[in-house]
């Protein structure tokens, strides 16, 4: 799904977008621009959103997320242009995630010759929010100094002992609780930040 590249212009264009805070709907307004570095850019942002929706919310195998993951990014490409507010360009991709994830799985009854009755139970609103969630959280952590993001990533995601993160981060193990305090602080407050209800998306999906 990438456009392909052109020239030097457009690979700063490119570290601009990736190291500035661009949002949503600034995103979105370079696309409708025709800029193919902010189109490159809003499907990294939005892949691995895309991504868990079809995998963990729907279940689908590894092939048929990637097949999703194609179909959704080019229908919004080519329906970008009917999204009425652009900062709800992430509930937008959401219900066409949701609509594509839902195609495949009755494709796939009906290939098999199976019953839609049959078909694997649509995902509860609290599995899908869970992504939301994890989302949300991902991108909070991206705002945070780069401190702040190896040391939550070492205890959480890694779970590594205060020693070990010390020791690997040149810092006393006895610093490291109130550093993760402070960086979960920071964490709450970029988090809440960003939790303000989405703009509805209106009838953006077909």
């Amino acid at each position: 799904m990438e456009a392909p590249g052109d020239d030097g212009e457009a690979v700063a264009r490119s570290s601009e977008l990736t190291t500035a805070e661009v949002s949503d709907a600034a995103l979105v307004a370079r696309c409708r621009a025709g800029d193919d570095d902010a189109w490159r850019e809003l499907v990294e942002r939005f892949s691995r959103y895309v991504y868990a929706i079809a995998v963990q919310g729907f279940r689908l195998s590894q092939q048929d997320a990637e097949d999703v993951f194609q179909d959704v990014f080019a229908r919004v490409y080519e329906r970008l242009g009917s999204l009425r507010d652009d900062d709800a360009v992430r509930p937008w991709i959401a219900q066409l995630t949701r609509r594509v994830c839902i195609d495949r799985l009755r494709s796939g009854s009906r290939e098999s010759d199976a019953d839609l009755d049959d078909l694997p139970e649509l995902p509860a609103e609290d599995a899908l929010g869970a992504v939301e969630e994890a989302f949300d959280v991902h991108e909070a952590m991206a705002e945070l100094p780069q401190n702040c993001q190896q040391i939550l990533d070492r205890f959480f995601a890694r779970d590594e002992s205060y020693r070990t993160i010390g020791d690997n981060l040149g810092l006393p193990a006895g610093t490291i609780a109130s550093r993760i305090s402070r960086c979960l602080d920071k964490l709450r407050d970029s988090f809440e930040g960003r939790n303000a209800p989405p703009a509805a998306s209106g009838r953006q999906v077909t």
